[in-house]
Parts: structure tokens; sequence; C-alpha cells
């Protein structure tokens, strides 16, 4: 009984380490830290400006096809900074202008978009992380599809997907075009010379 009793009190101390650790670990910016909640201009205040910056919608419908139907547009902006070599880079999403998550992505540039190996991008990689490594496309397209998730009582979910194309070039190398699924990149294409 003594070892299952010591083993919970173990197991109650590591929850409670790694809950206090969240806000050790958290984003600090001129000595401030970036919680959850924290308004974006807040965040800006402490953090400066972002390098790159994706928003998108997406509209919550209450009472669809009743006879009062309400839309409710939700705003999404994901801000990335990166902070130098010996600092991971961190992306911010805001739901409505508010801070709801933030993201460890790899470490970050002595100078941004002077890294750019385009054979050494994968997928799963964030537009703002493409961005840190090489820099802005040199040419780029966007298109939305739209996706209703109902559940049968009236409600729906309503999403804009937004595929982007990224086309980028390197000195006498063939071209890249870059497809990217909702600020993530999906597909990387060689174009002919």
């Amino acid at each position: 009984m003594k070892s299952v009793w010591m083993s919970a009190a173990k197991a109650a101390i590591a929850l409670l380490c790694a809950s206090t650790m969240g806000d050790a670990l958290a984003l600090r910016c001129k000595g401030r830290i970036v919680s959850t909640n924290d308004h974006r201009f807040e965040v800006e205040e402490r953090c400066g400006e972002p390098y790159w910056v994706e928003r998108y919608s997406e509209y919550q419908v209450i009472g669809e096809f009743a006879p009062l139907q309400r839309t409710i547009e939700h705003r999404i902006e994901a801000w990335y900074y990166n902070f130098g070599p010996n600092t991971l880079m961190r992306r911010l999403v805001f739901l409505d202008n508010r801070l709801r998550r933030e993201d460890t992505l790899g470490y970050g540039h002595v100078t941004l978009g002077k890294d750019c190996d385009l054979d050494a991008l994968v997928p799963g990689l964030s537009t703002g992380e493409v961005v840190a490594r090489c820099g802005t496309p040199a040419a780029d397209d966007t298109r939305y599809v739209e996706q209703v998730v109902r559940d049968g009582a009236g409600n729906a979910r309503e999403r804009i997907i937004r595929q982007d194309e990224w086309m980028y070039r390197q000195g006498s190398r063939a071209p890249r075009l870059m497809t990217f699924q909702d600020g993530r990149l999906e597909t990387i294409e060689r174009l002919r010379k």
C-alpha cells in the first residue's frame, strides 16, 4: 500500500512541476511574460512587430436555415518572431485579437531569408519558417475553398481554406513551386528553367 501511495505522490509532484514549468518556459519579451489571453496590442508592445503575419477567418453559423440565422466571424492571425540563431523561433496564434497559443519552431536565423536551401525544405513547414529561411517568394498566388461542417441541429462552422502557391528562384537552378494549405507546406515541384 505504501508503494502505491509513493507512486501517486511522485506522479502528483511530477504533474505539479510540469504545470509550473509551463509558465517558466513562456515567451518573455523586454523582461515581461506574454501569456494566453493577452491582447495583440500588448504582445506587439512587448515583443515588437513580427517578421511575418498570416491572416484568415472562420465563420460560426447559429440557427442555420431557421427564421433567424446569425453568422459570427472569428479572425485568426499567426505572428512569427525570429530572436536570432541561439533561440527558437515562435509562432503566436491569436483568435479575435487574443493570444490563444504559442508554438516553438526551429532555431532562428542571423538574417532572415539568407539561409535558403530549396532542397532542404520539407512538407509541414509553415509559411513563416519558409520566409525565415528563403525570404518572400518571387511570385505568389492565393485561392480559397469554403468548407461547411453542420452539426444537424441548425449550427454550422464555415471555414475558408487558404491555398497558396509560391515560386522561388535561386541563381541558375531550376525554380521551385511550393503549394501550401492553411499555411503549411504540402508540395514542392521543380519547374523547368
